[in-house]
């Protein structure tokens, strides 16, 4: 797994962490964005709604195209279906 440079601002509830500890909390939310974050896993968890067509979109391919998009169209929204 290639580890990404990304910030992360990690508060622990417990005061006496060793080192290793909190490298393995770190490791295992590292491990947890990067499953997240995949874009079909993205995509699963999105849809397309289109007011200006009345319609929602649930085909994977579509939301890729939509994401990857740079153009904005009005009132065409990416909703969260969570």
């Amino acid at each position: 797994m290639n580890k990404s440079n990304r910030d992360l601002l990690v508060l622990f509830k417990q005061e006496l962490m060793t080192p290793q500890a909190m490298e393995q909390e770190v490791s295992w939310l590292h491990e947890l964005l990067f499953n997240v974050e995949r874009l079909d896993n993205f995509v699963a968890a999105h849809e397309i709604i289109d007011l200006n067509r009345y319609k929602i979109t649930n085909k994977p391919f579509d939301i890729k195209r939509f994401v990857r998009r740079r153009k904005e169209q009005p009132f065409v929204f990416l909703n969260n279906k969570n």
